[in-house]
């Protein structure tokens, strides 16, 4: 790790600045002349010859070289591209870019440091047929609407790629063809994780190569060590072929030796990656032996566990339509889609007579409409992000048939964005499903969601953004073996009980990020406070809301090279005053986390399926 941090040490993250509107506000000196006096102080205090001032320049970036990119705030369909819409693309120019000391906005850029050209030199730059293979439009065919902005967000959320831009030549430009010229810019593919902590010895090591020879394979590792676990060793592998022969079929193998999940799967998917995209499906085999956590009682002081083991084959396919449109500069969003989804599943270790072999079909309805916008600092340190905004709306009904009864599902689900780049952005979701079995609804849950980030509040190079996430989920008639938490990301951050479980449950958690202009060993570092509040009940007809609720509150420091693969590194401290019956640990936890605790839901229509009570 140490070694890779100081490979990178020279590196200097990008500053993009936002646009300037046509009026511009007057510049607030005062805020200019605090940032400026905080970094002069520190630069002089570099300079010394103390150990402070040496420790100052060892870890500290001073020089900052800005980045202009235009159009952060605009939706991702350019209006003065449309006029190449339908003309014929008659050259396609790939320009790929080494991770270190390139820039994608300025081409004449080159690593001028010994450290970027020695870490270029350990790197295999990502292959030029790789990016042809991702792009929707193809030389000596027309350009369709939407062709160059989807190709663009294809390639900037690709694993192994930084950044983006694909260009219209408008020099050579001519009434009826294009010249066309993609830009990429590399991260450092190879990258990893690990913690430690000395007091029981026990530790993490993960290692991935996000983009293996330059083909675009990914490999993946991990092994946990001196666990206080059944066993003391846990490890995960998994390889991933995307993009097969151009035709956006991903290979996945996974494998999964851990102390409660054991998985061995082999998939063949192709996603609704793009908002065109006619066909989607996927089909695979997998085998699974897990540890359920039984139902708690008073006298529990340790968990209790049965076991579950099961071979599952899996088929799905879906097909969308679009709507017709008269405009030929504009192609509609909107796309209705169907899918049929069948699931054979047979148990080998049944816990308890809830559980029976069966075979599930269930089909699917949807309408989706999906758009994307730009903007930076939401899980990034300044790259350009892509924002899903849209709707998405869903209805499904399946049969199972089992070999001690059949039944019947049907699951409702509804979603929408909306994003502003004043007011933020807003997503609110609600789903409901549920099996039917002799009129009687059973294995219902009602799930609740809804998500709100303000927008990026600027002062000087200090940067400031609030989340607020707010979930319910509500277990109807549930078998007693299925039960929820609050741990982690399923409630309460840094929050761990083996024996607090129930199947009703609100969470509500607020988090503000403050982005800082300092950086460490080319890392760009945030600071974050934050605030959840859990409530958790047991019982189909109990209410969450009679008990006291959890919480806890923190702060901590995240870290990042958007340069390199390495994950974000956290490092927080969380107090939880409430601590659950017949479990001794302290209010007081530090720990690390390299998983951001929000996410975006894309409107992208998946496979059809049974609603996941977890």
């Amino acid at each position: 790790m140490l070694g890779a941090w100081l490979l990178a040490g020279d590196v200097r993250a990008q500053e993009i600045p936002t646009r300037k509107d046509t009026v511009a506000a007057p510049a607030d000196t005062t805020k200019q002349k605090f940032d400026e006096r905080v970094m002069s102080n520190l630069r002089e205090i570099s300079q010394r010859k103390t150990i402070m001032g040496k420790l100052l320049k060892a870890i500290l970036v001073f020089d900052r070289r800005d980045e202009e990119v235009l159009g952060l705030d605009a939706e991702l369909i350019q209006r003065e591209y449309e006029r190449h819409n339908y003309k014929v693309v008659r050259h396609i120019n790939i320009m790929t870019l080494d991770a270190l000391g390139y820039s994608i906005h300025d081409t004449t850029r080159v690593p001028r440091s010994f450290l970027e050209k020695a870490g270029n030199s350990l790197h295999v730059k990502t292959r030029r047929h790789l990016v042809r293979n991702k792009l929707l439009f193809q030389r000596m065919e027309p350009l369709e609407p939407l062709a160059l902005v989807e190709s663009e967000r294809l390639l900037r959320q690709t694993d192994y790629l930084l950044d983006a831009r694909i260009i219209v030549d408008e020099r050579t430009t001519t009434d009826d063809s294009v010249d066309v010229l993609v830009i990429t810019k590399d991260i450092f593919s190879l990258g990893g994780s690990g913690s430690y902590t000395p007091s029981s010895g026990s530790g993490r090591v993960a290692l991935r190569e996000l983009n293996f020879l330059g083909l675009g394979h990914q490999i993946r590792g991990s092994y946990r060590f001196n666990m206080n676990a059944p066993r003391s060793w846990e490890t995960t592998a998994g390889y991933t072929v995307e993009n097969i022969g151009n035709t956006y079929i991903t290979a996945d193998i996974n494998y999964f030796d851990q102390n409660f999940y054991k998985e061995r799967s082999a998939y063949l998917r192709r996603d609704f990656f793009a908002t065109n995209t006619r066909y989607a499906g996927a089909v695979g085999a997998s085998k699974i032996d897990e540890q359920l956590l039984l139902p708690p009682v008073p006298e529990d002081t340790i968990q209790r566990f049965a076991e579950v083991g099961y071979h599952r084959q899996d088929l799905w396919l879906g097909r969308s339509f679009k709507f017709k449109s008269y405009n030929l500069g504009f192609e509609p969003r909107g796309r209705l889609i169907t899918a049929l989804r069948v699931i054979n599943t047979n148990f080998y270790t049944k816990p308890t007579e809830n559980f029976q072999d069966n075979v599930l079909g269930i089909a699917s309805l949807g309408y989706s409409v999906r758009r994307y916008y730009k903007d930076r600092y939401l899980y990034g340190f300044g790259r350009t992000e892509d924002i899903p905004a849209g709707t998405l709306a869903s209805v499904s009904y399946g049969y199972e048939r089992g070999d001690l009864f059949n039944r019947r599902y049907f699951g409702l689900d509804l979603s929408f964005a909306r994003y502003n780049k004043e007011a933020g952005y807003l997503y609110s979701r609600a789903g409901y499903g549920s099996f039917i079995r002799n009129g009687k609804w059973e294995q219902g849950m009602l799930e609740l969601e809804s998500l709100y980030f303000t927008r990026l509040y600027e002062n000087g190079n200090w940067k400031l953004r609030h989340f607020i996430l707010g979930r319910s989920t509500i277990g109807i008639n549930r078998n007693p073996e299925e039960l929820l938490s609050i741990n982690n990301e399923e409630g309460l951050r840094g929050f761990r009980s083996g024996l607090l479980r129930g199947n009703r449950r609100v969470v509500i958690n607020y988090e503000a990020n403050l982005y800082t202009p300092f950086k460490l060993f080319g890392f760009r570092l945030a600071t974050l406070v934050f605030a959840d509040v859990a409530w958790l009940s047991y019982g189909n007809k109990s209410s969450p809301f009679k008990s006291t609720p959890f919480q806890g509150f923190g702060a901590g420091i995240r870290f990042r090279n958007e340069y390199l693969s390495f994950s974000t590194i956290q490092i927080l401290v969380g107090y939880y005053p409430k601590i659950p019956a017949n479990e001794n640990f302290n209010n007081l936890r530090i720990y690390e986390s390299s998983r951001s605790y929000y996410d975006f839901e894309d409107f992208r229509f998946t496979q059809p399926g049974i609603a996941e009570f977890r």
